[in-house]
């Protein structure tokens, strides 16, 4: 009988599901009218209904029900026209009322995927083919519930407590366990990140707790259709963070199998300075939550007027964006794709493109490598009026300036706030086309470079640059290159 070979780490796949909870962008909080809003003096925006005090009753927030709504219908999901709320119990002193108020068997949506594309992954990713793949990552269900308070830990060893956050309307986005790597969960996130910002669902901030994730994970034998043992990783409060989370969880499973353990199902912490994940608990299961009916809030009809104004916020996503931008302003398929994922750019760049259309690339080239080159700190727009950029494309376009100048030009732009055409007057950039001018420096350039004259003559077609360059030196830089190009050829070739 011949001997089974050993596993290696090479041996073995990962299965990852997300969980991905989105603080709404609403006026007020989940089921009292506290304003929710980030930042504020600690405990300044609660109440009897977030604080959980006794003989309170919860009302449900539309708003927040719509914008889950509209989240369903932008990822593909089947909406529920019935949901309830139910209370999820637990002690944690971040909650108050001891018991969480979400949705357990009837959320509000059920099913659709969040697609995954190129530019969703990380840009060292983008490189190698072999990491990047295409694909729907199926959606188990988005649920609504409320957010908890926020604990602070202060270095004499005492803790407190801001409510702030507590009651905050929550959406929980559940995917199923259909992606392979980290690089898969940065574009995932990236992906879902997009699409929440271009609904007006939420900022969908990380550094402001506006969207937080908790990664599910496990390992098998590659073949093996049984899930691992998963272990889940809590509360990750970047993309990055969750990606470097990932490697080294991933690491750490397949050393425990190698060296004959056994993965026990843990809630484990990241901690991104130490670079490593710790034991936290071990994993509660659905029924120690002891699910019921919130008795004091009745089941919610979606279909008597909530779906209809979801339906009537539906914005043009960034896929129906991109294609679009690639029809009507000419863009390459990449230009149109790292500016359809930032709503912001792209709107910027519709204004800018808007004059003269025919110079959309023109204008995408100067915006997406120009000035995001350039860019520094928190500046993602600039700060000119967006019409400037199809100015300069017309001037550089037409050949009233030529691409270095038109460099300069630009520079001058979004450091001083003028306009091109003012600024090309005042630099003396206005490039010379007139013929009569050009060829009186063309003359110049042929009487004094006698060599060149000859190569070129004798055959060395490249031998005209050597004199295009004299010309511009003449010109200081104002000669309309190719115009001068013409007019050396047909004296030389005379």
């Amino acid at each position: 009988m011949t001997a089974t070979a050993p596993l290696t780490a090479a041996d073995y796949e990962v299965v990852i599901g997300l969980e991905v909870h989105c603080q709404l962008k609403t006026n007020t909080k989940m089921f009292c009218s506290c304003k929710n809003e980030f930042g504020g003096a600690s405990n300044s925006h609660v109440c009897p209904v977030c604080l959980g005090l006794p003989g309170v009753l919860p009302v449900p927030n539309e708003e927040a029900i719509v914008k889950t709504i509209l989240t369903g219908e932008m990822l593909g999901c089947q909406i529920a026209t019935r949901c309830k709320f139910d209370r999820k119990n637990y002690f944690y002193p971040d909650m108050p009322k001891n018991y969480q108020i979400s949705q357990y068997d009837e959320p509000l949506c059920l099913g659709g995927a969040v697609t995954l594309d190129l530019l969703a992954y990380p840009k060292d990713a983008q490189k190698d083919p072999a990491t990047v793949e295409d694909k729907p990552i199926r959606l188990v269900r988005i649920h609504l519930e409320e957010d908890v308070a926020k604990s602070f830990h202060f270095d004499d060893g005492t803790s407190g407590i801001d409510f702030n956050r507590a009651g905050t309307p929550l959406m929980e986005i559940v995917s199923e366990a259909d992606i392979s790597t980290p690089e898969e969960a940065f574009a995932y996130l990236s992906a879902l990140k997009q699409i929440l910002v271009y609904g007006g669902v939420s900022d969908a901030d990380m550094e402001k707790g506006q969207m937080r994730c908790d990664v599910n994970i496990s390992i098998r034998p590659r073949g093996q259709k049984e899930f691992g043992t998963k272990c889940e990783l809590k509360n990750l409060n970047s993309i990055s963070g969750v990606r470097r989370a990932l490697k080294y969880e991933i690491a750490r499973q397949i050393d425990v199998v190698l060296s004959g353990g056994k993965i026990e199902q843990q809630t484990r912490r990241w901690d991104d300075d130490k670079g490593e994940t710790t034991l936290m608990r071990t994993k509660e299961k659905a029924h120690d939550y002891r699910y019921f009916p919130d008795p004091d809030i009745q089941p919610v009809r979606t279909d008597r007027g909530l779906y209809e104004r979801a339906q009537q916020r539906l914005p043009e996503l960034p896929k129906a964006k991109k294609v679009r931008l690639v029809q009507t302003f000419g863009v390459s398929s990449y230009q149109a794709g790292v500016l359809a994922a930032d709503a912001a750019l792209a709107d910027y760049f519709e204004k800018a493109a808007a004059p003269k259309p025919a110079n959309g690339a023109a204008v995408a080239n100067f915006l997406l490598n120009d000035f995001l080159a350039m860019a520094t700190g928190d500046e993602t727009l600039p700060k000119v009026a967006p019409e400037f950029f199809s100015e300069l494309a017309e001037l550089s376009s037409s050949g009233q300036i030529n691409s270095k100048q038109a460099k300069e030009v630009f520079a001058q732009m979004i450091a001083t706030g003028k306009s091109p055409t003012a600024l090309v007057k005042e630099l003396g950039l206005a490039q010379v086309s007139d013929v009569g001018q050009l060829e009186a420096f063309c003359d110049q350039a042929i009487a004094a470079n006698p060599k060149s004259v000859a190569d070129f003559k004798a055959g060395k077609q490249n031998a005209v640059n050597a004199l295009k360059g004299q010309v511009m030196k003449l010109s200081k830089g104002t000669a309309n290159p190719q115009l001068v190009g013409e007019i050396l050829v047909r004296k030389l070739s005379a």
